[in-house]
Order: C-alpha cells, then structure tokens, then sequence
C-alpha cells in the first residue's frame, strides 16, 4: 500500500514537472512535442521552452527584432512558424542553433533587407517563406548557408533589382518564387549557381523586356512564369533556355514576337502567350515538341497572312487556342476551327500594307534586338540605350528633360522634383508605352500634359503630392490602360479627369484620403472598361448607391478603411464582381443577403481583421459553389452561417476566432468531415476545451441528430440584431485551412448532394497538416 502511495505521489510529481516547461501563456503537447504561442503579443521568445520541443508556432506576436542566439534553447526544433510577428529585422545569428529547422515561415513580417549571414545555422532548411514582407535588398550571402533548400518565397515584397549571385550557396533549390515585387532589372549573373532551379516564378512584376542574359544561367528551369509584365515584344533569340517546357508570357503588352525568339527553346511545349495585343504570329521556329498555344484575348486579324501559322500548327499538331478578332465574317471564330482556305486578304497589295502599317516608321527593318547603327541621341543627365529604355531618376531635375529618342517606349523619370506639370511636358514621345514619375512632388498637372503621348499603356504617378486633378489631365491619351495614383492626397475620385480614358482597365488609389464614394465619381460610361478599382487604406465610411455601378469591376478592393457596414445595395448593380476585400474595416455585424447581389458572380471574399461579432445565418446567401476563397481571420465571431453550400472552396481562414464549441457547431463538425479538402480547426470556448481540435473533442457526441441539421446551423441563436452583442473573448486561435485531395470534383460532389435531415460522415484515414 505504501509503494503504490509513493509511485502515486512520483507520478503527480514528474506531471507537475512536465507541466512546468510550458510556458503559461503557450499550449503544449508533450506526445508531438509542439508548443503554440499564438497571438499573445509576446515580445520575445518564451525563456521557458522545452528543450526537446519540435515544432513552435509563434505567429501573431509582436517580437519586432530577433537577437542573436534567439532559438539557443530549442535546438532540436524543425518546424518554426513566424508568421505576423511585426519582425522588422533579423539579427545575424538569430538561428545559429537551429541546425535541424527544415521548414521556416518568416511570411507577414516588415522586414526589408536579407542581411549577408540572416539565415547562418540553417544548414538543414528545406522550406523558407519570406513572402507579403518589405524586403527591397537581398545582399549577396544572405543565402550561402542554405545548402539543402528546396523552395524560396519572395513573393509580394518589394525588390526593384536582383544583384549578381543574390542567391549564391542555394545548391538544391527546386522553386524560386519572386512574384508581385517591383523588378524592373536583373543582373545578369542574378540566378547564376541555381544548379538545380526547375521553376521560376517572375510574374506581376515591371519587366520591360525579357532577361535573355539573366536566365540563360539556371540551365535547368523546365517551367518559367514571366506574366504580367509590361514587355511589348520578344526579338530573334530571347529565350535561350535549352530544358524549358512550359513558358507564361501571358497579360502583358506584348504587339510583336519573333519567329526566332524562341529558337532555342527546343523542348518548350506549352506556350501561353494569352490576353497580349498580337494582331498576327509567324510560325515558330526552334521548339520541336509544341503542342499548346495560347493566344486567347489578341487582337489576331484572320486574314492570309494568318495562313501560315495555321498550317505550321496543322501540320505540327500544336493546338491553338484563341479566336480571330477579325474581319467581321470570322470574327470569334475559334482559331483552332478557322479553315486556312477562309484566312484569305482582299488583295496582295492591301495586305502587305496592313502587315507593315505598324513598321512603316523603321528606317532600317533591324530586329528590336539588334545592335544600333549609330549612338542614340539623349538628354543631359539621363541615359538612353537601344533596348528603347530611358531613365533619368534621381537625377534632380526640375523640368521634364526633351530630346529623347523618337523610339522610346519605357521613359523612367522618378525620384526628381518636377512639383508642377505644364501642358506639353512630353514632346516627341509617341512610342512610349510605360512612363515613370513616383516620388517626383507633383502637386498639379496642367491639362494637356500628357497629350504627345498617344501610345501611352502604364502611367505611375505613385506617391507624389496631388490633392486633386484638372478634368483635361489626362487628355490626349486614350490608351491608357493601366493608372498608378496609389500615395497621394486625393480627397474625392477623380471622375471628371479620368471621362477621356475610355480604355482604362486598372486604377490605384491606395493610400489617399478618400472619404466617400458618390455616384459617377469614378464608375461611369466614361470608364467602360475598368476592371480592377484599389482603394485600399483610405478613409472611406460612406459608399452611396450607385457608386459602384458597373457591369465590367471584377476587383474591388475597400480594406483599411472606415466602413461600418457592408455596401450591400452600392454593390447591387456590380454583377461581375469576382474578387471583394473589405479587411480591416470595423463592421462589427454582417446581415442577411449582404452579398447577394453578386453572388453569382463572386469568387473571392476577405472579410478579416473587422472586429465582426456575428454573421447572419444567411449572410452568405447565394455564394454557392463559384467561391473560391473566404477569410474571416482575426474577428470575434462564435459561430457561423452555415458553409455547406460553398462547394467549391479552396480556401478558407478562419484564425484568431473565439469559436465556441457547443452543439450550434455541429454542422461545422460535419461540413468539416464531409468537404472534398482536409480541415483544421481549434476551439476558443469553452475555456476548458479551449485550443483543442474541433475534429477531436467529444462534446459533439452528446448533441442530439434531430436538434441541429444542417439547414439550421445557426439559427439557434434567435436575438434580433438590435440586443446586446457578445461579449469579446480574448482571440485564441480558430484557424481552418483547406487542402485540396485527389478526386476533389468528385468529392465536393457527393458532399453537395448528401441528404440533408442525416448527413452521414465519411470515415477519413488522413492525418491532419499543421
């Protein structure tokens, strides 16, 4: 009896020891060795931890500064997770005893330059995530300790130039992903040492033209992604890369492409050359083994000199896919369907004239890429090379410098001190497709400024000192399509000054003091074509109806603002709004049908960081299976509508929620089970079920089938909206991320046709991913 008292007493003992190494604000699991942090606004790495801890998620703390020796008492860690953590910079050193991490996630931070030796002690790292940071430097080293990396993530960030050897020491990496920075240069040994890179990410960046230098260097990228740059066309040669087989140069501007450029791409099957401004296309001459081109959204004229192509594609068997634009009689006829007898022109001599109309300006017919005869002509302090490039930024002028060369398409003139516009600032630059005036204190534009510059595509105006804008501005230059106004002091929309730009596609506001949105302030037949409206971080708290009336906005982007509700009846003549992002505003209730205007058509909702305490039970009325993708990250929601009829998500984000698992829930449980994609979810309520799985814990068990089917998820909770809120919790994580599995369309069929009075769950063997 005594020796079974003692080995009692032993055993509370080593309990109270073993729970001693937690530290009290963190969830410990003893058996998986994982320690959880998360969002305690801790400003330091818990002193406490377990030595022997595996994995430890730190996300949404505040440790601003990662000091030398950070980790020194966790060495065995290998998965360490730094997400939103307001990380402004990491000490050399910080993970010097961090010799076993494979996988580090550093994503949502301000960091803004990769120190030589950030990363020193990673020798076994395989996974980095450095995206949506600041990163503007990646100084050469930063990387050299990384031996065994296998995907690097830099996406979102701020980089403008990517040095030589920037990525020196990455002998294994797979994936290099550099999306949505601001490149406009590379140099040409900036991915040299990449031995072993198979992919490359480049898109949504401002690549003018396409780095034929900088990747001949990683000879092994089979599938490359230079979308969404503003390049205009690809001479004899570009692409110099001998294992490439699938290459994106899809929504860019590009109005003419060599039969040569791709001549040494000889393995390239998969070509997207989509939503370009191509009028026509020579047979390629170098890849052997094509079998897909895209040439959806071009402009391409179905006439004889189409002829060509047509056959080549026949004959190779290389699929087209696109459609003629015209003339009139094949006009959307599917490329792939148009007969090479019906691609035929009125006359020779016509033809030839349509064919050379846009070369009529060449004085000597050389290729874009071929050395120039002579020395091009340029102002003082700036500098002009043949490649039609032009800078002068940061030079200090203080009037828009003249004399550039006739065939300048990119002018880059940021980072001087113009402060005012004149009409006619721009003589002699009708070629320029792209031009460059951020951080140039412009206060006023004069009507007319702009009006030599006929072609004009992309017009940055970032970040300068404009409260307003003359209704004549932009004047003279209709084919404008992309305006970047994003850093100013806007205090309304400039509707009157953007009624001459009918072909405007995407418009940045971000950042000005926008307070409200009126009717025709923007949105008017005078925009027929906007597409893509950022008015992120204003001060916007009014929206009145009609505001947003189009028939074309798909993006709207309204995060950061001072919205106290959701526009429902602003967005009720907005039928094609696929992606909305109303984040960090402060609507503390979301009503029933606030989104069935267009809930056909919606494909992307952010709802996160609002302070939202509840949703209605139909407050998703309508969104069934087009949308693709809904975050209510960071709120204070209990429960919510019901999802199952959202079937076609991939990704859903419910984090930093104080969900309360009772009963109410038991539909999320088993929309959870049921979905064609892998789910998890952790309770915030009650407190002694508080961190737990929501696929794990019994209290569901207990709940009676008849009282809670699916059709009524929520509606237990029958308090007008009119009573006293919930009180807020303290924001523990809720978090759900969703995977997509194999046979996902079969899946998400059958879970949307279960029945609804019993749904049965399906038995899952799969482990669950933290």
């Amino acid at each position: 009896m005594h020796f079974y008292t003692a080995a009692v007493v032993l055993l509370m003992l080593a309990l109270c020891l073993e729970a001693g190494k937690c530290p009290r604000v963190c969830s410990c699991d003893s058996t998986k060795l994982t320690v959880t942090c998360l969002g305690k606004n801790l400003t330091e790495v818990p002193p406490s931890l377990d030595e022997i801890t595996v994995k430890l998620d730190l996300r949404n703390n505040n440790l601003q500064v990662l000091p030398r020796g950070a980790f020194v008492l966790t060495p065995y860690l290998t998965h360490l997770n730094l997400q939103r953590c307001n990380i402004i910079k990491v000490t050399e050193g910080a993970f010097r005893t961090l010799g076993r991490v494979v996988s580090l996630n550093l994503a949502y931070n301000k960091i803004d330059i990769l120190y030589q030796e950030s990363f020193d002690g990673l020798s076994s790292l395989k996974e980095l995530h450095l995206d949506h940071n600041r990163v503007e430097e990646v100084q050469p080293g930063a990387f050299s300790q990384l031996g065994f990396l296998n995907m690097l993530t830099l996406t979102h960030n701020q980089l403008v130039y990517i040095p030589n050897m920037a990525f020196q020491g990455l002998h294994n990496v797979k994936w290099l992903r550099l999306s949505h920075n601001s490149l406009n240069n590379l140099a040409p040994e900036a991915f040299a040492g990449l031995f072993t890179l198979s992919r490359l990410n480049l898109d949504h960046n401002e690549l003018q033209f396409f780095p034929t230098q900088t990747m001949t260097r990683p000879r092994e990228v089979t599938r490359l992604d230079i979308s969404h740059n503003p390049m205009t066309y690809l001479g004899e040669e570009s692409v110099s890369m001998a294992k490439l087989t699938h290459l994106y140069l899809d929504h860019m501007s590009l109005q003419d492409l060599s039969d040569k450029a791709l001549s040494r791409a000889p393995l390239l099957s998969h070509l997207d050359l989509s939503h370009n401004q191509l009028r026509y296309l020579e047979p390629l001459s170098g890849p052997k083994e094509l079998t897909t081109l895209n040439l959806t959204g071009n402009p391409v004229y179905c006439n004889c000199y189409m002829q060509p192509l047509r056959g080549w594609a026949t004959v190779g068997g290389v699929k087209l896919l696109g459609a003629c634009a015209g003339p009139p009689h094949l006009s959307d006829e599917p490329l792939q369907a148009v007969a090479t007898m019906d691609l035929r022109c009125r006359s020779r001599v016509e033809a030839m004239k349509e064919m050379l109309e846009e070369e009529d300006e060449s004085t000597d017919g050389s290729p874009p890429t071929a050395k120039p005869k002579q020395k091009v002509k340029c102002p003082v302090n700036c500098d002009c090379d043949v490649t039609q490039h032009a800078t002068c930024e940061g030079q200090g002028h203080t009037k828009v410098p003249r004399g550039f060369p006739s065939k300048t398409q990119l002018l880059d003139l940021r980072s001087n001190h113009f402060h005012y516009l004149p009409a006619n600032s721009f003589p002699g630059t009708s070629q320029v497709v792209s031009l460059h005036l951020e951080f140039c204190k412009i206060h006023e534009i004069e009507a007319g400024a702009f009006r030599a510059m006929q072609n004009l595509f992309y017009l940055y105006l970032s970040d300068n000192d404009l409260t307003s804008l003359d209704p004549g501005a932009f004047s003279g230059i209709p084919e404008l399509t992309y305006l970047h106004l994003e850093g100013n002091r806007l205090a309304q929309l400039p509707g009157s000054a953007l009624a001459v730009l009918p072909n405007l596609f995407v418009i940045h506001l971000e950042r000005n003091v926008i307070s409200k949105l009126e009717p025709a302030g923007l949105l008017s037949s005078a925009t027929p074509k906007l597409r893509e409206l950022y008015l992120t971080n204003n001060t916007i708290s009014t929206i009145a109806k009609g505001a947003l009336d189009s028939s074309f906005l798909g993006i709207l982007h309204l995060d950061s603002n001072q919205l106290t509700e959701v526009p429902t009846s602003a967005l009720s003549q907005a039928p094609n709004l696929e992606e909305l992002n109303l984040s960090h505003n402060s609507i503390r209730w979301v009503g029933q049908n606030a989104f069935l205007s267009v809930s056909q058509s919606l494909k992307r909702l952010f709802l996160d960081q609002m302070g939202m305490e509840k949703m209605s039970n139909d407050a998703l009325a309508g969104l069934g299976p087009g949308l693709r993708a809904l975050t209510v990250r960071g709120n204070q929601l209990e429960q919510l509508p019901d999802l199952s009829p959202l079937t076609g998500l991939e990704m859903v984000d419910l984090q930093d929620n104080p969900l309360l698992c009772d009963c109410p829930m038991l539909p999320l449980r088993r929309w959870m089970e049921n979905v064609s994609l892998e789910v998890i979810a952790s309770c915030g309520h009650p407190p002694e079920l508080k961190g737990k799985m929501v696929r794990e814990v019994s209290v569901f068990t207990s709940c009676p089938e008849s009282s809670s089917p699916p059709s009524e998820a929520v509606t237990v909770d029958p308090r007008p909206s009119n009573l006293k809120k919930p009180k807020p919790r303290l924001s523990k994580a809720s978090r759900v991320k969703l995977r997509p599995v194999k046979s996902k369309d079969k899946l998400a069929k059958s879970s949307k046709n279960q029945p609804r009075k019993k749904p049965v769950a399906p038995k899952k063997t799969k482990k669950k991913i933290l």
